[in-house]
């Protein structure tokens, strides 16, 4: 999921303004985006254990630190087994949507298996689109609560709440008694999770089958999924079995339900299974769905049924629109991956998107594959919704996701990045949420954070700037463009950082929007701090070891640590950031370059005291200078016949990081010192023939956490170019602001 689509339009110029502002007036960005202050809602009582006391995860269940055990979720995949994933879940759904009440119509048959050693005797879903029914669900008690929006913040109007009802539950022909929980203590008017306590207990390793009836009611569209007009995104949209880790897996000590409530910032986890699933809607409807189509769609009664079936996937999710153009079809092949089927599903509105949305998965399947491993399915769908339905853009789900669009996009211009941007970032999930699957509730960095960094990395790799301007800015000479990595520094708290990186989901002081853009500066900086080609050959094998399996902080952190062969960068970065919170702030804080001419005073010449006062000294000094520059016509300013001391003096207000301290001096010669002591202080001193120009730490700029860049070097004489570049930038801003202003 993309952070904000209202940000990410927003953002460039908030980025810039922020960063002039920094520059003009030495004020630091406390904070990316408005703060949220971390709810507390009231609380439910205790639950009942249930009959076979197994237990949920924690409430406050975060960044994993004890490492899975090797056959954690069956072990590696080798590409041997009969099929891709462990599969624990199989899925038949029949649905039917009615586009004018916005309602889907479900009969779903649950087949489950009981991968642990002992008799399971309840089993809890997820009833995801309830979060939607109402002002006292968890999601809009948390939302109310710390008066925070989600994305463009639109308001729910009278009719257009969501729900999902189960209109009868049996397990082999008895009906199945059932309960909602609330796993984090939310309030009792949540009903994201229910328990179905099973007549029959599932004995180790056998499996049940469970018979479900269903209706869910689309809200207008909010959060991820929901309809506008005649567009339907329909996700999170049927009963969804919990996840039971076991002993070894995620720093699971005995087998333990994880299934948490539907969160203001949360997403999903689930278990690998197949889906069968049979969607009937009008016959003028066009459908799109995760997996490969199953021939031709059956006609009755001016309705059309489509057939959708995939494998080793942990989700399903489709669209309806009457609306869709003529879609866009192509196919990609890539080593290792079979023929992909690529089709981007788009409006009459945004036809010039189609294009472009196109070429970024098709380039995202490329790049994916090859720095991370192969992309195995057949099928990629691309939906692009209408106008007025920006809520539903921005989504992934297994082989499908909803990307942006827009009615004009030209080369280096604002919306062309972010239209690549939001739909490499959601072909990305595919392998962080997707392949890897990931707990998006307790360990959100491990797809959203890892996923942000990968998408950047491929930005940056292939030369693509944010290009921060509009056509008509561009005109008026307003053009500026940034670096990924320096714009997404520019967009996370650095001089406060309120959260670890390896926090959870939903209780955050400073919202989720860190967790995306701390989490990729810091695997930058990490990158740059042990090599490119190291932090690649990591990730893939990452990849390698961990498809299909619901890796932990920890097991990227010993993948990371092994294969690099660099446990000690490794180790500081996630003691730091991923599983506490400290600021890199490391400075210039004073520098100096003098001559060491002779100093007036008494010594000793042929055995009697002799005083050099100032007068004689400055004739012999100005006599010394004239000659030097005599014999040397060429010598640089700031070379003599004297020595000159240099001294920097650098400041730490914050965790230690390795750095590097480069000393520019005027004959063109160069002084590099390391600075890796745990020390608030440090002071470092040359004497050498010719005087320093400029002193800067990190010259390499491998930490861009750092509070702020401007404060990293000094000059002998002022520079201020990095200033005028702003103001200008900045001023003509302002100057575009106040002629838009007269004119209104």
């Amino acid at each position: 999921m993309r952070f904000s689509s209202t940000l990410s339009r927003m953002g460039a110029a908030g980025v810039l303004l922020a960063a002039a502002a920094a520059v003009t007036a030495g004020i630091q960005a406390r904070a990316g985006g408005t703060a949220a202050v971390s709810a507390t809602v009231p609380a439910t009582a205790a639950m009942p254990a249930p009959g076979d006391g197994i237990p949920l995860a924690a409430a406050d269940a975060a960044a994993v630190t004890v490492p899975s055990s090797p056959d954690a979720w069956g072990g590696p995949r080798t590409g041997n087994e009969p099929t891709l994933s462990d599969r624990v879940v199989h899925y038949d759904i029949e649905a039917t949507l009615d586009p004018v009440k916005h309602s889907v119509t479900g009969r779903e048959q649950l087949t489950w298996r009981n991968r642990s050693q002992v008799p399971v005797k309840s089993v809890y879903l997820h009833l995801y689109m309830n979060a939607f029914e109402g002002m006292g669900s968890t999601f809009f008690t948390e939302k109310r609560l710390r008066e925070s929006g989600f994305r463009s913040n639109v308001a729910t109007g009278e009719g257009e709440w969501g729900h999902i009802a189960l209109r009868g539950v049996r397990q082999g022909g008895t009906k199945v008694p059932w309960t909602f929980v609330h796993p984090d203590k939310g309030p009792a008017s949540d009903h994201t999770v229910v328990r179905f306590d099973l007549p029959q207990a599932v004995a180790p390793g056998a499996s049940t089958m469970i018979d479900i009836d269903f209706l869910t009611q689309l809200p207008r569209v909010i959060a991820r999924t929901g309809y506008f007009g005649s567009f339907h995104l329909v996700g999170q949209w049927f009963p969804k079995i919990a996840v039971l880790e076991l002993p070894g897996e995620r720093g699971a000590a005995t087998p333990r339900w994880n299934a948490h409530e539907m969160h203001l910032n949360s997403e999903f986890y689930a278990d690998f299974g197949s889906y069968d699933v049979k969607l009937t809607v009008p016959k003028d409807y066009t459908v799109g769905a995760t997996g490969e189509r199953q021939g031709l769609p059956a006609e009755k009664n001016g309705m059309l049924t489509h057939r959708f079936v995939q494998g080793d996937v942990h989700d399903f999710a489709w669209t309806a629109d009457k609306r869709t153009a003529t879609p866009l079809v192509d196919t990609w092949s890539g080593p290792g991956s079979p023929k992909v089927t690529v089709t981007v599903l788009y409006p009459p509105e945004y036809k010039a998107s189609a294009a472009p949305a196109l070429k970024a998965a098709r380039d995202s399947l490329t790049y994916f594959s090859n720095t991370l491993g192969p992309y195995p399915y057949k099928t990629l769908t691309v939906v692009i919704p209408p106008y007025n339905a920006e809520e539903a853009g921005g989504m992934e789900y297994p082989t499908f996701f909803t990307a942006e669009g827009y009615a004009q996009v030209e080369p280096d211009h604002l919306n062309q990045y972010l239209l690549d941007f939001v739909t490499i970032h959601e072909f990305g999930h595919g392998y962080f949420y997707g392949l890897l699957a990931s707990n998006e509730f307790e360990e959100p960095m491990l797809d959203e954070g890892l996923n942000e960094y990968w998408d950047l990395r491929m930005l940056r790799d292939r030369g693509q700037d944010v290009h921060a301007t509009t056509p008509l800015l561009k005109k008026l000479g307003f053009a500026p463009a940034f670096r990924v990595f320096e714009a997404e520094r520019m967009g996370t708290p650095r001089s406060d950082p309120a959260d670890a990186i390896g926090r959870n989901a939903y209780d955050r002081l400073q919202g989720i929007g860190p967790v995306y853009s701390r989490t990729a500066v810091a695997m930058r900086d990490l990158e740059a701090r042990i090599g490119k080609a190291a932090m690649e050959r990591a990730f893939k094998e990452y990849y390698r070891r961990w498809k299909f399996r619901h890796p932990s902080a920890a097991d990227l952190r010993e993948t990371l640590a092994e294969v690099t062969g660099q446990r000690a960068a490794v180790d500081a970065v996630f003691a730091q950031q991923v599983y506490a919170t400290a600021k890199i702030d490391d400075r210039v804080a004073s520098f100096s370059s003098r001559e060491e001419v002779p100093l007036p005073g008494t010594r000793q010449a042929n055995g009697a005291w002799v005083e050099d006062r100032q007068a004689d000294l400055d004739k012999r000094i100005d006599a010394a200078r004239a000659q030097w520059k005599k014999d040397h016509p060429n010598a640089r300013e700031g070379s003599g016949p004297y020595p000159w001391r240099t001294e920097v003096l650098v400041r730490r207000y914050g965790a230690a990081v390795p750095q590097t301290l480069q000393v520019k001096f005027a004959d063109g010669s160069v002084e590099t010192a390391r600075w890796d002591a745990d020390e608030p202080w440090h002071k470092f001193s040359w004497v050498k023939p010719s005087q320093a120009v400029s002193a800067e730490l990190d010259p390499q700029r491998q930490h861009l956490l750092d509070t702020s860049k401007l404060d990293d070097s000094r000059t002998m004489e002022a520079d201020t170019r990095a200033s005028r570049r702003w103001a200008m930038d900045f001023a003509a801003f302002v100057n575009y602001l106040y002629s838009l202003i007269a004119t209104v």
